[in-house]
């Protein structure tokens, strides 16, 4: 039972750190949004929450610059001031901005985030047992290498949710009558506006995947699914 100790006090540590970091996000989340208020976006969101059979979605503006949407640990779906003035401003078109709040949808519906508060607390279990083994084995290397492989493990199951994200996603834009074109050409934006940010990062690595990959695994949704697109 005392070799367990350290496992099980760092799986409380991680489950309490969650909920504190759940509890700080809605915080800053409130002090620093705003409802959406664009009569495009509402029109594509309220075609989407007919498909979804849903009075309305909402959507809120978080006020920071970074280009990016977000799926709030209790629900909410959110839309960074940075990404909505490249919207304004004709970079991202409504179609595009209305898969990236598909996309959020996806993380909200699929349960990521409750799915994520389980894998961070058995991912900190894994590090602190494998930290503890592999330093008796490898001191001096092994609490590096156990860190290496737990994160890792975290960026693949990050990429498995944005795929699962991604999905769901073409499958309401479709549903809706969007389609799914605005969805590949945004992430073709995307990468472009991040001047190649990570490209020299071993895919593995990455917590979301590759353009080009997501695109694929659209397209192959598609073929499966025999959704016609121009």
């Amino acid at each position: 039972m005392l070799k367990l100790t350290p496992i099980l006090l760092a799986v409380l540590y991680a489950l309490v750190m969650y909920k504190f970091s759940a509890w700080n996000t809605k915080r800053t989340l409130d002090a620093q949004s705003n409802p959406l208020a664009d009569p495009v976006l509402e029109k594509l969101n309220r075609a989407m929450a007919g498909a979804l059979d849903l009075p309305r979605i909402k959507v809120n503006i978080y006020e920071i610059d970074p280009v990016n949407g977000l799926a709030a640990p209790d629900g909410r779906i959110f839309i960074t001031r940075g990404f909505f003035n490249k919207y304004k401003a004709g970079d991202v078109t409504a179609e595009e901005m209305a898969s990236v709040i598909a996309h959020e949808l996806g993380h909200v519906a699929l349960g990521h985030s409750r799915r994520r508060m389980i894998d961070f607390s058995g991912q900190n279990a894994i590090r602190v047992a494998l930290a503890t083994i592999l330093g008796r084995l490898i001191p001096g290397v092994g609490v590096w290498l156990a860190n290496m492989l737990t994160t890792l493990l975290a960026a693949r199951l990050s990429r498995q949710d944005e795929y699962e994200a991604d999905a769901y996603a073409s499958a309401l834009l479709t549903k809706a009558g969007i389609g799914t074109g605005p969805q590949k050409s945004l992430f073709e934006k995307l990468d472009r506006l991040s001047a190649g940010a990570g490209a020299v990062t071993p895919a593995w690595l990455l917590s979301h995947p590759k353009t080009a990959d997501r695109i694929a695994a659209i397209e192959a949704n598609e073929q499966k699914w025999n959704v016609v697109t121009d």
